[in-house]
Protein backbone atom coordinates (compact mmCIF):
# COMPACT_ATOMS: atom_id res chain seq x y z
CA UNK A 1 0.00 0.00 0.00
CA UNK A 2 1.36 3.52 -1.23
CA UNK A 3 2.26 6.08 1.67
CA UNK A 4 -0.36 8.56 1.79
CA UNK A 5 2.05 11.51 2.44
CA UNK A 6 5.91 11.68 2.06
CA UNK A 7 5.47 14.30 5.53
CA UNK A 8 3.94 13.53 8.49
CA UNK A 9 0.50 15.72 9.17
CA UNK A 10 2.13 16.28 12.94
CA UNK A 11 5.22 17.93 11.49
CA UNK A 12 3.22 20.33 9.19
CA UNK A 13 0.07 21.07 11.73
CA UNK A 14 3.15 22.15 14.94
CA UNK A 15 4.41 24.66 11.98
CA UNK A 16 1.11 26.03 11.23
CA UNK A 17 -0.32 25.82 14.61
CA UNK A 18 -3.53 23.67 13.57
CA UNK A 19 -4.81 20.30 14.42
CA UNK A 20 -3.19 17.58 12.28
CA UNK A 21 -6.50 16.27 10.99
CA UNK A 22 -7.57 20.10 9.61
CA UNK A 23 -9.11 19.95 5.93
CA UNK A 24 -6.66 22.25 4.79
CA UNK A 25 -3.39 21.46 6.52
CA UNK A 26 -4.53 17.98 4.68
CA UNK A 27 -5.17 19.04 1.47
CA UNK A 28 -1.91 21.49 1.24
CA UNK A 29 0.10 18.57 2.36
CA UNK A 30 -1.70 15.95 -0.32
CA UNK A 31 -1.05 18.75 -2.93
CA UNK A 32 2.91 18.95 -1.61
CA UNK A 33 3.19 14.80 -1.62
CA UNK A 34 1.30 14.85 -5.37
CA UNK A 35 3.64 17.65 -6.61
CA UNK A 36 6.85 16.58 -5.13
CA UNK A 37 5.57 12.66 -6.86
CA UNK A 38 5.13 14.10 -10.23
CA UNK A 39 8.39 16.26 -9.72
CA UNK A 40 10.72 13.36 -9.64
CA UNK A 41 8.45 10.88 -11.61
CA UNK A 42 8.01 8.34 -9.16
CA UNK A 43 6.25 7.31 -6.38
CA UNK A 44 9.30 7.41 -4.01
CA UNK A 45 7.13 4.68 -1.83
CA UNK A 46 8.76 0.79 -2.21
CA UNK A 47 7.74 -0.45 -5.63
CA UNK A 48 8.02 -4.36 -5.89
CA UNK A 49 8.82 -6.38 -9.03
CA UNK A 50 9.01 -3.21 -10.96
CA UNK A 51 9.77 -3.93 -14.96
CA UNK A 52 11.56 -1.72 -17.17
CA UNK A 53 13.27 -1.94 -20.19
CA UNK A 54 16.55 -0.01 -21.06
CA UNK A 55 18.89 1.02 -23.50
CA UNK A 56 22.59 -0.43 -23.65
CA UNK A 57 25.38 2.22 -23.90
CA UNK A 58 28.28 0.13 -25.05
CA UNK A 59 29.36 0.41 -21.27
CA UNK A 60 30.12 -1.56 -18.59
CA UNK A 61 27.25 -0.25 -15.90
CA UNK A 62 23.65 0.85 -16.64
CA UNK A 63 21.44 2.96 -14.33
CA UNK A 64 18.42 2.03 -13.36
CA UNK A 65 15.78 4.66 -13.64
CA UNK A 66 14.80 4.86 -9.58
CA UNK A 67 16.61 4.34 -6.76
CA UNK A 68 17.33 2.84 -3.78
CA UNK A 69 17.50 -0.48 -5.44
CA UNK A 70 16.15 -3.39 -3.38
CA UNK A 71 16.32 -6.70 -5.10
CA UNK A 72 17.10 -7.19 -8.43
CA UNK A 73 15.05 -10.54 -9.87
CA UNK A 74 15.77 -10.57 -13.25
CA UNK A 75 17.68 -8.99 -16.39
CA UNK A 76 17.13 -10.25 -19.49
CA UNK A 77 19.71 -9.13 -22.28
CA UNK A 78 18.04 -9.84 -25.82
CA UNK A 79 15.45 -11.70 -24.12
CA UNK A 80 18.55 -14.22 -22.92
CA UNK A 81 18.14 -14.47 -19.00
CA UNK A 82 21.29 -13.33 -17.09
CA UNK A 83 22.92 -14.97 -13.92
CA UNK A 84 23.35 -12.64 -11.04
CA UNK A 85 26.89 -12.95 -9.83
CA UNK A 86 28.51 -14.45 -13.20
CA UNK A 87 26.61 -11.86 -15.66
CA UNK A 88 26.25 -9.13 -13.48
CA UNK A 89 26.08 -7.13 -10.26
CA UNK A 90 23.81 -4.18 -9.23
CA UNK A 91 23.76 -1.95 -6.31
CA UNK A 92 21.40 0.13 -4.06
CA UNK A 93 22.65 3.56 -5.72
CA UNK A 94 20.51 1.60 -9.02
CA UNK A 95 24.17 0.84 -10.77
CA UNK A 96 23.83 -2.59 -12.85
CA UNK A 97 27.20 -3.53 -14.02
CA UNK A 98 28.45 -6.40 -16.62
CA UNK A 99 30.71 -8.96 -15.06
CA UNK A 100 33.86 -10.90 -16.70
CA UNK A 101 35.08 -8.12 -19.42
CA UNK A 102 31.58 -7.69 -20.82
CA UNK A 103 29.84 -4.63 -21.57
CA UNK A 104 26.21 -3.77 -22.48
CA UNK A 105 25.69 -3.64 -26.20
CA UNK A 106 25.13 -0.29 -27.65
CA UNK A 107 21.39 -1.07 -28.72
CA UNK A 108 18.41 0.44 -27.41
CA UNK A 109 15.43 -1.22 -25.88
CA UNK A 110 18.04 -4.38 -25.18
CA UNK A 111 18.17 -5.01 -21.46
CA UNK A 112 15.24 -5.97 -19.50
CA UNK A 113 15.19 -5.74 -15.95
CA UNK A 114 12.43 -6.46 -13.21
CA UNK A 115 13.42 -4.84 -9.91
CA UNK A 116 12.21 -3.40 -6.74
CA UNK A 117 12.97 0.02 -5.49
CA UNK A 118 11.86 3.07 -3.42
CA UNK A 119 11.38 3.86 0.19
CA UNK A 120 9.20 2.55 2.74
CA UNK A 121 7.54 0.55 3.89
CA UNK A 122 6.40 3.02 6.44
CA UNK A 123 6.92 7.33 6.30
CA UNK A 124 9.48 7.38 8.39
CA UNK A 125 11.86 5.29 5.95
CA UNK A 126 11.29 8.47 3.46
CA UNK A 127 14.56 10.46 3.21
CA UNK A 128 14.50 13.38 5.76
CA UNK A 129 15.28 16.01 2.86
CA UNK A 130 12.67 14.87 1.09
CA UNK A 131 10.18 15.17 4.02
CA UNK A 132 11.55 18.27 4.87
CA UNK A 133 11.00 19.96 1.42
CA UNK A 134 7.46 18.64 1.33
CA UNK A 135 7.13 20.37 4.66
CA UNK A 136 7.93 23.53 3.47
CA UNK A 137 5.78 23.28 -0.07
CA UNK A 138 2.71 22.33 2.01
CA UNK A 139 3.56 25.30 4.44
CA UNK A 140 3.80 27.44 1.11
CA UNK A 141 0.92 25.99 -0.39
CA UNK A 142 -1.44 26.66 3.39
CA UNK A 143 -0.44 29.98 3.93
CA UNK A 144 -0.25 31.66 0.09
CA UNK A 145 -2.89 32.62 -1.87
CA UNK A 146 -1.75 31.32 -5.18
CA UNK A 147 -0.99 34.18 -7.35
CA UNK A 148 -0.60 36.83 -4.44
CA UNK A 149 2.51 38.11 -3.61
CA UNK A 150 1.59 40.61 -1.04
CA UNK A 151 -1.10 41.34 1.19
CA UNK A 152 -2.40 44.49 2.90
CA UNK A 153 -4.98 44.50 5.75
CA UNK A 154 -5.86 47.35 7.69
CA UNK A 155 -2.63 48.84 8.60
CA UNK A 156 -0.53 45.68 8.22
CA UNK A 157 1.21 44.55 4.83
CA UNK A 158 2.74 41.44 4.09
CA UNK A 159 5.02 40.55 1.21
CA UNK A 160 5.21 36.78 0.52
CA UNK A 161 9.33 35.48 -0.12
CA UNK A 162 10.83 34.04 -3.11
CA UNK A 163 9.28 30.63 -2.64
CA UNK A 164 5.68 32.07 -2.98
CA UNK A 165 6.64 34.02 -6.22
CA UNK A 166 8.71 31.07 -7.80
CA UNK A 167 6.73 27.99 -6.45
CA UNK A 168 9.72 25.82 -5.13
CA UNK A 169 12.35 26.77 -2.75
CA UNK A 170 16.22 25.79 -3.40
CA UNK A 171 15.75 22.77 -0.83
CA UNK A 172 12.28 21.07 -2.80
CA UNK A 173 14.67 21.65 -6.20
CA UNK A 174 17.64 19.99 -4.50
CA UNK A 175 15.38 17.53 -3.37
CA UNK A 176 13.74 16.63 -6.73
CA UNK A 177 17.11 16.41 -8.30
CA UNK A 178 18.05 13.98 -6.48
CA UNK A 179 15.26 11.51 -6.60
CA UNK A 180 13.85 11.85 -9.84
CA UNK A 181 13.94 9.26 -12.54
CA UNK A 182 17.42 9.01 -14.14
CA UNK A 183 17.85 8.37 -17.67
CA UNK A 184 20.82 6.45 -19.57
CA UNK A 185 22.56 9.93 -19.89
CA UNK A 186 23.12 10.33 -15.84
CA UNK A 187 25.38 7.54 -16.47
Amino acid sequence: MAIEFLADPVELAVWLGKPADDPKLLAALRAATRRFRGAVGHPMDLVPDDEVTLDGNGRESLLLPVWPTTAVDSVELDGELLVEGTDYSWSEAGMLRRLGCAYWPDRLRCVDVVYSHGFGPALDDIPQDVQEAVIDQARTMFTVVPGVQSRAVGGQSVTFGATAAVGVSDQWSKAVARYKVRTGSDV
